[in-house]
């Protein structure tokens, strides 16, 4: 049990952590047939949300990881932040107790706690993942993403708003607010938030539809016009714009 967490100097007390056990309803799936990662959910296309980090930062790296099937090994920094990642959850699970999703999000109107790792998935805006962290409260859920360094790149954000979309189409009757946050990785530095509002949420809607657009052929994937992303990127060898 954690006994209180802050946010934006709050201090939320008795905060229970949980695990969730089950969250998935039954649902139609499919793999896509060209594109790997991609699923169709009930007829419509629906793909891993932190693809928007990587589309915000290269589209042109999804085409070539995803449609042309390239692979390339790990970054050094990668595979630092996996293991952190890791580490973070093995020491969670040490106080976590099992629960349901339903259950969770039942007792978390009376009392506040913390789960980690927990799955969204919306088939109706084609987005899934698993969010690091999301305390849920009486009043508020607050979904933070674990970033190393600390600073609020556009795709990041958008990373953070799509899992605060895919929780709000989870819980149509649910009328507490939602907030988003990026947290410095193995530290408590929340340093961005921000409400899931209706501008927030026409913003994410459109990002997400213009990523649909790209799997179903109706746009181009465009490459970074950044240069010092490119002298970095693990895809420079086969990529045509290099």
């Amino acid at each position: 049990m954690a006994k209180y967490v802050y946010f934006n100097n709050f201090k939320i007390r008795n905060m229970k952590n949980k695990i969730i056990t089950d969250n998935i309803e039954n649902l139609d799936i499919k793999w896509h047939p060209q594109i790997k990662g991609v699923q169709i959910i009930n007829g419509k296309n629906n793909f891993p949300i932190s693809w928007l980090n990587q589309q915000g930062y290269c589209e042109y790296q999804i085409y070539l990881q995803y449609l042309k099937g390239i692979k390339v090994g790990q970054t050094r920094a990668m595979k630092e932040g996996s293991k952190e990642h890791e580490d973070l959850e093995d020491k969670f699970k040490e106080t976590a107790k099992p629960t349901t999703f339903n259950e969770a999000i039942e007792t978390s109107k009376e009392e506040a706690s913390l789960t980690r790792e927990m799955f969204v998935i919306s088939p109706k805006y084609g987005i899934r993942g698993y969010i690091d962290e999301i305390w849920m409260t009486p009043d508020e859920f607050i979904i933070i993403d674990d970033k190393p360094g600390h600073t609020a790149y556009p795709s990041t954000i958008n990373q953070v708003r799509a899992y605060c979309l895919a929780l709000k189409d989870m819980l149509p009757n649910d009328t507490r607010k939602i907030k988003g946050a990026l947290r410095q990785r193995g530290t408590n530095n929340i340093f961005w938030s921000e409400d899931f509002d209706e501008d927030v949420e026409k913003s994410i809607k459109y990002t997400i539809e213009r990523m649909d657009s790209l799997f179903k052929g109706e746009k181009p994937f465009i490459p970074t016009k950044n240069k010092n992303k490119c002298k970095s990127c693990r895809y420079q060898s086969y990529c045509e714009h290099f």
